[in-house]
């Protein structure tokens, strides 16, 4: 998943609170320019409106992580090129209890399956990065 968190009371807005959630989970310190802007807003599984901020973090070698330990376990990365390739896109078929179904994106073959809210924010990044070819 992406870095995030619950809104605290000294968050001005969406964008102040992704830049405070990457700093605390990442120790990625993420100027307010960086912000390229915020996708639509999304209901997760309980319920809660994820608002996805998209930034500019520069080249990732450049990048120097610090995971925080309690809340992060793992941290890697999936080029853009892994992405658009066909054979690495897919969708999975869900079905609740009361029949309704629905298809969420997934994105295969890298070191994770990507999958839910963080395929869903995955796609429209795409969309928004390389329309046309997504």
């Amino acid at each position: 998943s992406f870095p995030g968190g619950r809104r605290d009371p000294a968050d001005g807005d969406a964008v102040a609170t992704a830049l405070r959630e990457t700093r605390e989970e990442l120790g990625v310190a993420v100027a307010a320019t960086s912000v390229w802007g915020q996708l639509r807003t999304l209901p997760d599984r309980h319920g809660m409106t994820v608002v996805p901020v998209v930034a500019n973090l520069g080249p990732l070698e450049a990048l120097t992580l610090t995971p925080n330990p309690d809340e992060v376990e793992e941290v890697f990365t999936l080029p853009l090129a892994h992405l658009l390739h066909e054979e690495n896109q897919g969708y999975t078929h869900f079905r609740t209890a009361s029949g309704y179904g629905y298809t969420l994106p997934v994105f295969l073959n890298g070191p994770h399956k990507v999958w839910g809210l963080t395929a869903i924010i995955t796609e429209l990044t795409l969309e928004l990065l390389v329309p046309g070819r997504y």
